[in-house]
Protein backbone atom coordinates (compact mmCIF):
# COMPACT_ATOMS: atom_id res chain seq x y z
CA UNK A 1 0.00 0.00 0.00
CA UNK A 2 1.20 3.70 -0.44
CA UNK A 3 2.10 5.77 2.52
CA UNK A 4 -1.28 7.92 2.73
CA UNK A 5 -3.48 4.47 2.51
CA UNK A 6 -0.86 3.16 5.33
CA UNK A 7 -1.54 6.40 7.59
CA UNK A 8 -5.24 5.99 7.38
CA UNK A 9 -5.20 2.14 7.93
CA UNK A 10 -2.21 0.50 9.48
CA UNK A 11 -2.42 -0.40 13.11
CA UNK A 12 -6.23 0.11 13.20
CA UNK A 13 -7.26 -2.52 15.46
CA UNK A 14 -10.91 -3.99 14.68
CA UNK A 15 -13.95 -2.79 16.86
CA UNK A 16 -15.29 -7.09 17.36
CA UNK A 17 -18.13 -5.19 19.23
CA UNK A 18 -19.91 -2.76 17.04
CA UNK A 19 -18.30 -3.28 13.48
CA UNK A 20 -16.60 0.89 13.65
CA UNK A 21 -14.15 2.09 11.85
CA UNK A 22 -11.78 3.49 14.52
CA UNK A 23 -9.79 1.50 16.70
CA UNK A 24 -11.51 1.08 20.31
CA UNK A 25 -10.75 3.54 23.41
CA UNK A 26 -8.89 0.97 25.64
CA UNK A 27 -8.99 2.72 29.13
CA UNK A 28 -8.27 -0.23 31.50
CA UNK A 29 -4.87 -0.05 33.52
CA UNK A 30 -6.01 -2.89 35.35
CA UNK A 31 -5.96 -6.09 32.81
CA UNK A 32 -6.43 -10.09 32.89
CA UNK A 33 -3.18 -11.57 33.81
CA UNK A 34 -4.23 -15.60 32.85
CA UNK A 35 -3.02 -17.27 30.09
CA UNK A 36 -0.76 -14.05 29.04
CA UNK A 37 3.13 -13.75 28.40
CA UNK A 38 3.08 -10.32 29.76
CA UNK A 39 -0.18 -8.31 30.95
CA UNK A 40 -1.67 -5.91 29.52
CA UNK A 41 -0.46 -2.32 31.09
CA UNK A 42 0.00 1.01 30.33
CA UNK A 43 3.65 1.40 31.11
CA UNK A 44 5.28 -1.87 29.80
CA UNK A 45 3.49 -0.12 26.27
CA UNK A 46 1.83 -2.69 25.25
CA UNK A 47 -1.66 -1.05 25.57
CA UNK A 48 -3.69 -1.71 22.59
CA UNK A 49 -3.62 1.99 21.88
CA UNK A 50 0.07 2.40 22.38
CA UNK A 51 0.47 -1.31 19.72
CA UNK A 52 -2.00 1.00 17.21
CA UNK A 53 0.01 4.09 16.99
CA UNK A 54 3.27 2.18 17.54
CA UNK A 55 2.71 0.21 14.21
CA UNK A 56 1.65 3.31 12.04
CA UNK A 57 4.74 4.76 12.55
CA UNK A 58 6.76 1.71 12.10
CA UNK A 59 4.95 1.38 8.38
CA UNK A 60 5.10 4.93 7.95
CA UNK A 61 9.14 4.71 8.64
CA UNK A 62 9.52 1.68 7.03
CA UNK A 63 10.77 -0.19 10.12
CA UNK A 64 9.82 -3.62 11.98
CA UNK A 65 9.10 -1.74 15.12
CA UNK A 66 7.30 1.66 16.63
CA UNK A 67 7.16 2.72 20.16
CA UNK A 68 4.79 5.59 21.42
CA UNK A 69 6.23 8.13 24.14
CA UNK A 70 4.88 10.74 26.44
CA UNK A 71 7.13 13.55 25.06
CA UNK A 72 9.58 13.73 22.34
CA UNK A 73 12.37 14.57 24.70
CA UNK A 74 11.19 10.95 26.97
CA UNK A 75 12.05 9.33 23.33
CA UNK A 76 15.06 10.95 22.52
CA UNK A 77 16.60 10.36 25.74
CA UNK A 78 15.60 6.68 26.57
CA UNK A 79 17.05 6.19 23.01
CA UNK A 80 20.09 8.06 24.00
CA UNK A 81 20.67 6.58 27.08
CA UNK A 82 19.54 3.04 25.74
CA UNK A 83 23.14 2.64 23.58
CA UNK A 84 25.48 4.83 25.46
CA UNK A 85 26.58 4.65 29.01
CA UNK A 86 29.31 5.31 31.64
CA UNK A 87 32.66 5.78 29.60
CA UNK A 88 31.28 5.67 26.41
CA UNK A 89 31.48 8.66 23.82
CA UNK A 90 28.45 10.42 21.77
CA UNK A 91 28.46 12.76 18.91
CA UNK A 92 25.93 15.33 18.28
CA UNK A 93 25.35 18.28 15.97
CA UNK A 94 25.59 21.78 17.19
CA UNK A 95 22.68 22.46 15.70
CA UNK A 96 20.11 20.03 17.85
CA UNK A 97 16.83 20.70 19.20
CA UNK A 98 17.65 22.91 22.44
CA UNK A 99 16.51 20.26 24.12
CA UNK A 100 17.94 17.69 23.06
CA UNK A 101 21.49 19.90 23.65
CA UNK A 102 20.24 20.71 27.22
CA UNK A 103 19.87 17.22 27.99
CA UNK A 104 23.64 17.04 26.63
CA UNK A 105 25.52 19.29 28.09
CA UNK A 106 23.82 19.54 31.47
CA UNK A 107 22.85 15.37 32.33
CA UNK A 108 25.35 13.48 30.23
CA UNK A 109 28.08 13.59 33.11
CA UNK A 110 25.45 12.30 35.67
CA UNK A 111 25.59 9.29 33.38
CA UNK A 112 29.47 9.64 32.64
CA UNK A 113 28.67 10.04 29.24
CA UNK A 114 31.07 11.84 26.98
CA UNK A 115 30.44 14.02 23.95
CA UNK A 116 31.77 16.22 21.03
CA UNK A 117 29.38 18.39 19.35
CA UNK A 118 29.54 19.16 15.29
CA UNK A 119 29.07 21.35 13.09
CA UNK A 120 26.05 20.00 10.63
CA UNK A 121 28.41 18.11 7.58
CA UNK A 122 29.15 14.79 7.39
CA UNK A 123 32.53 15.19 7.38
CA UNK A 124 33.07 16.96 10.51
CA UNK A 125 30.52 14.29 12.21
CA UNK A 126 32.92 11.61 11.11
CA UNK A 127 36.48 13.63 12.66
CA UNK A 128 35.02 13.70 15.95
CA UNK A 129 34.41 9.90 16.08
CA UNK A 130 36.60 8.54 18.70
CA UNK A 131 37.25 4.70 19.52
CA UNK A 132 34.80 4.70 22.64
CA UNK A 133 31.81 6.42 20.75
CA UNK A 134 29.29 4.59 20.62
CA UNK A 135 26.14 6.93 19.34
CA UNK A 136 25.76 9.53 16.88
CA UNK A 137 22.77 11.84 17.18
CA UNK A 138 21.90 14.29 14.24
CA UNK A 139 18.72 15.90 13.06
CA UNK A 140 17.89 17.03 9.40
CA UNK A 141 16.57 19.60 8.74
CA UNK A 142 17.96 21.24 11.41
CA UNK A 143 15.54 23.37 14.15
CA UNK A 144 15.90 26.11 13.60
CA UNK A 145 18.05 27.00 10.99
CA UNK A 146 17.12 24.20 8.22
CA UNK A 147 20.52 22.87 7.45
CA UNK A 148 20.81 19.53 6.38
CA UNK A 149 22.96 16.68 6.58
CA UNK A 150 23.90 14.06 4.54
CA UNK A 151 22.45 11.23 5.85
CA UNK A 152 23.31 8.39 4.00
CA UNK A 153 27.02 9.24 4.67
CA UNK A 154 26.93 9.13 8.30
CA UNK A 155 24.91 5.88 8.45
CA UNK A 156 27.14 4.02 6.33
CA UNK A 157 30.24 4.91 8.02
CA UNK A 158 28.60 4.47 11.59
CA UNK A 159 27.62 1.05 10.10
CA UNK A 160 31.12 0.04 9.45
CA UNK A 161 32.37 1.28 12.80
CA UNK A 162 28.93 -0.41 14.81
CA UNK A 163 27.84 2.74 16.23
CA UNK A 164 24.57 3.55 16.56
CA UNK A 165 23.06 6.11 14.86
CA UNK A 166 20.18 8.45 15.89
CA UNK A 167 18.16 11.10 13.71
CA UNK A 168 15.40 13.48 15.03
CA UNK A 169 13.12 13.23 12.02
CA UNK A 170 10.40 15.63 13.37
CA UNK A 171 10.92 18.25 10.95
CA UNK A 172 11.30 16.17 7.74
CA UNK A 173 8.21 13.97 9.23
CA UNK A 174 8.12 10.78 7.78
CA UNK A 175 5.85 12.33 4.63
CA UNK A 176 9.15 13.80 3.57
CA UNK A 177 11.97 11.57 4.52
CA UNK A 178 12.31 8.17 5.78
CA UNK A 179 16.15 7.77 7.22
CA UNK A 180 15.65 3.95 8.04
CA UNK A 181 15.65 3.87 3.79
CA UNK A 182 19.33 5.83 4.28
CA UNK A 183 20.86 3.41 6.61
CA UNK A 184 19.83 5.35 10.05
CA UNK A 185 19.34 3.23 12.95
CA UNK A 186 17.27 4.45 15.30
CA UNK A 187 14.02 7.56 13.79
CA UNK A 188 12.88 9.54 16.57
CA UNK A 189 9.81 12.01 16.55
CA UNK A 190 8.20 14.46 18.67
CA UNK A 191 4.72 13.14 18.30
CA UNK A 192 3.56 16.66 19.24
CA UNK A 193 4.45 18.37 16.21
CA UNK A 194 3.31 17.03 12.46
CA UNK A 195 2.48 13.53 14.14
CA UNK A 196 -0.66 15.02 16.11
CA UNK A 197 -0.77 18.16 14.14
CA UNK A 198 -3.40 19.96 15.60
CA UNK A 199 -1.70 21.83 18.91
CA UNK A 200 -3.58 19.44 21.07
CA UNK A 201 -0.98 16.56 22.18
CA UNK A 202 2.46 15.94 23.63
CA UNK A 203 3.82 12.91 22.60
CA UNK A 204 7.38 11.11 21.39
CA UNK A 205 7.82 8.57 18.84
CA UNK A 206 10.66 6.37 17.99
CA UNK A 207 10.89 3.38 14.70
CA UNK A 208 13.43 1.45 13.81
CA UNK A 209 14.38 -2.30 13.98
CA UNK A 210 13.03 -4.97 15.99
CA UNK A 211 16.60 -5.82 17.07
CA UNK A 212 17.04 -2.01 17.98
CA UNK A 213 14.30 -1.97 19.83
CA UNK A 214 14.23 -4.68 22.58
CA UNK A 215 16.95 -2.38 24.49
CA UNK A 216 15.02 1.13 23.75
CA UNK A 217 11.87 -0.87 25.09
CA UNK A 218 13.33 -2.79 28.27
CA UNK A 219 14.94 1.07 29.26
CA UNK A 220 11.31 2.51 28.71
CA UNK A 221 9.45 0.34 30.91
CA UNK A 222 12.07 1.19 33.61
CA UNK A 223 11.90 4.98 33.10
CA UNK A 224 8.18 5.01 32.77
CA UNK A 225 7.86 7.97 29.63
CA UNK A 226 4.64 5.94 27.92
CA UNK A 227 1.59 7.64 26.59
CA UNK A 228 -1.78 7.75 28.21
CA UNK A 229 -4.38 5.20 25.58
CA UNK A 230 -6.72 8.39 25.16
CA UNK A 231 -4.12 10.29 23.82
CA UNK A 232 -3.01 7.67 21.20
CA UNK A 233 -6.13 7.50 20.30
CA UNK A 234 -6.25 11.08 18.99
CA UNK A 235 -2.41 10.54 18.11
CA UNK A 236 -3.92 8.01 15.62
CA UNK A 237 -6.80 9.62 14.28
CA UNK A 238 -4.91 12.57 13.75
CA UNK A 239 -1.84 10.32 12.11
CA UNK A 240 -4.61 9.52 9.49
CA UNK A 241 -4.56 12.79 7.50
CA UNK A 242 -0.52 13.19 7.83
CA UNK A 243 0.10 12.84 4.03
CA UNK A 244 -2.62 15.37 3.47
CA UNK A 245 -1.84 17.72 5.78
CA UNK A 246 1.93 17.89 5.79
CA UNK A 247 2.10 17.57 1.87
CA UNK A 248 -0.04 20.69 1.41
CA UNK A 249 1.92 22.61 4.22
CA UNK A 250 5.06 21.80 2.27
CA UNK A 251 3.83 23.20 -0.77
CA UNK A 252 2.91 26.61 0.68
CA UNK A 253 6.10 26.67 2.23
CA UNK A 254 8.21 26.94 -0.55
CA UNK A 255 5.96 29.76 -1.58
CA UNK A 256 6.22 31.70 1.00
CA UNK A 257 9.75 31.36 1.32
CA UNK A 258 10.46 32.52 -1.61
CA UNK A 259 8.31 35.26 -0.95
CA UNK A 260 10.67 35.83 1.44
CA UNK A 261 13.79 35.85 0.01
CA UNK A 262 12.93 38.16 -2.63
CA UNK A 263 11.65 40.77 0.66
CA UNK A 264 13.55 44.08 0.79
CA UNK A 265 12.74 43.80 4.57
CA UNK A 266 14.06 40.31 5.66
CA UNK A 267 18.08 39.50 5.61
CA UNK A 268 18.36 35.86 5.04
CA UNK A 269 15.74 32.82 4.66
CA UNK A 270 16.57 29.39 5.95
CA UNK A 271 14.81 26.46 3.91
CA UNK A 272 16.33 23.65 2.15
CA UNK A 273 13.99 24.44 -0.72
CA UNK A 274 15.52 27.30 -1.79
CA UNK A 275 17.79 26.49 -4.58
CA UNK A 276 20.88 29.10 -2.74
CA UNK A 277 20.42 27.34 0.71
CA UNK A 278 23.99 25.40 1.35
CA UNK A 279 22.67 21.90 1.38
CA UNK A 280 19.77 22.04 -1.39
CA UNK A 281 21.22 19.50 -3.46
CA UNK A 282 21.80 17.02 -0.34
CA UNK A 283 17.98 17.65 0.54
CA UNK A 284 17.06 17.02 -3.22
CA UNK A 285 18.86 13.64 -2.88
CA UNK A 286 17.67 12.50 0.15
CA UNK A 287 13.99 14.22 0.90
CA UNK A 288 10.85 13.89 -1.46
CA UNK A 289 9.77 17.08 0.10
CA UNK A 290 11.31 20.42 1.51
CA UNK A 291 8.98 20.44 4.73
CA UNK A 292 7.14 23.27 6.03
CA UNK A 293 9.18 24.73 8.73
CA UNK A 294 11.35 27.57 7.70
CA UNK A 295 13.43 30.62 9.36
CA UNK A 296 14.21 33.57 8.28
CA UNK A 297 16.41 37.28 9.32
CA UNK A 298 14.86 41.08 9.02
CA UNK A 299 16.56 43.56 8.22
CA UNK A 300 17.70 45.65 11.71
CA UNK A 301 14.29 45.38 13.12
CA UNK A 302 13.07 44.45 16.29
CA UNK A 303 11.47 40.82 16.21
CA UNK A 304 9.05 41.36 18.67
CA UNK A 305 7.66 44.12 17.06
CA UNK A 306 7.22 42.37 14.05
CA UNK A 307 5.53 39.82 15.75
CA UNK A 308 3.37 41.92 17.24
CA UNK A 309 2.40 43.38 13.94
CA UNK A 310 1.23 40.24 11.97
CA UNK A 311 -2.68 39.32 12.15
CA UNK A 312 -2.89 35.80 10.86
CA UNK A 313 0.46 33.96 12.14
CA UNK A 314 0.19 33.40 15.75
CA UNK A 315 3.33 33.91 18.15
CA UNK A 316 3.13 30.54 19.95
CA UNK A 317 5.76 27.82 21.09
CA UNK A 318 6.08 24.79 19.20
CA UNK A 319 4.83 23.94 15.49
CA UNK A 320 3.34 21.40 12.98
CA UNK A 321 0.12 22.33 13.60
CA UNK A 322 -2.52 23.51 10.74
CA UNK A 323 -2.34 26.84 11.73
CA UNK A 324 0.93 28.90 11.12
CA UNK A 325 3.11 30.08 14.31
CA UNK A 326 5.84 31.89 14.45
CA UNK A 327 8.39 32.50 17.55
CA UNK A 328 12.15 33.33 18.27
CA UNK A 329 14.05 30.21 18.70
CA UNK A 330 16.69 32.32 21.33
CA UNK A 331 13.97 32.97 23.70
CA UNK A 332 11.58 29.48 23.34
CA UNK A 333 12.64 26.22 21.43
CA UNK A 334 16.98 26.84 22.76
CA UNK A 335 16.48 29.26 25.45
CA UNK A 336 17.93 26.86 27.85
CA UNK A 337 21.17 27.25 25.92
CA UNK A 338 23.62 29.58 27.26
CA UNK A 339 23.79 33.08 25.08
CA UNK A 340 27.69 32.12 23.72
CA UNK A 341 26.18 28.39 22.65
CA UNK A 342 23.37 29.88 20.62
CA UNK A 343 25.75 32.58 18.66
CA UNK A 344 28.41 29.42 18.36
CA UNK A 345 25.92 27.56 16.09
CA UNK A 346 23.91 30.71 14.75
CA UNK A 347 21.30 31.20 16.90
CA UNK A 348 20.80 34.36 16.70
CA UNK A 349 18.27 37.24 18.88
CA UNK A 350 16.55 38.35 15.85
CA UNK A 351 16.12 34.46 14.24
CA UNK A 352 12.23 33.83 13.68
CA UNK A 353 11.08 30.69 13.12
CA UNK A 354 8.11 29.99 10.79
CA UNK A 355 5.76 26.89 11.23
CA UNK A 356 3.43 26.83 7.84
CA UNK A 357 0.30 25.37 8.13
CA UNK A 358 -2.85 25.13 6.34
CA UNK A 359 -3.98 28.70 5.27
CA UNK A 360 -3.77 29.72 1.87
CA UNK A 361 -0.08 30.59 1.13
CA UNK A 362 -1.70 34.10 -0.70
CA UNK A 363 -2.98 35.33 2.92
CA UNK A 364 0.45 34.47 4.41
CA UNK A 365 1.93 36.11 2.59
CA UNK A 366 -0.34 38.86 2.69
CA UNK A 367 0.09 39.33 6.54
CA UNK A 368 3.86 39.18 6.20
CA UNK A 369 4.11 41.85 3.88
CA UNK A 370 2.00 44.09 5.67
CA UNK A 371 3.71 43.35 8.95
CA UNK A 372 7.23 44.28 7.06
CA UNK A 373 5.66 46.78 6.00
CA UNK A 374 4.88 48.43 9.51
CA UNK A 375 8.07 47.68 11.22
CA UNK A 376 10.05 49.70 8.33
CA UNK A 377 7.63 52.28 8.51
CA UNK A 378 8.09 52.67 12.29
CA UNK A 379 11.81 53.35 12.08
Amino acid sequence: MKSNTLAIHEGTLKDRVTGGVNTPLYTSSACNYMDRGEAVYPRYFNAPNQDAVARKLAALEHAEAGLVFSSGMGAMSTSILAYAGSGDHVVMLDALYGGTHHFATEWFSHFGIDCTFTLTSAEDVIQKVTPKTRVIVIESPTNPLLAVVDIEKIAQFAREKKITTIIDNTFASPVNQTPLDLGIDIVVHSGTKYLGGHSDLCCGMVACSKEKMARILSLAKVLGPSLDPRLCHLLERSMKTLFLRVTAQTQTAMDVAGFLETHPAVAKVYYPGLEKCEGHEIAKRQMTGFGAMLSFEICGHDPDRFIESLCLIRPAVSLGGVESTICPPARTSHAKMSAAERKRVGVTDGLLRLSVGLEDAEDLKQDLDAALHKISKDI
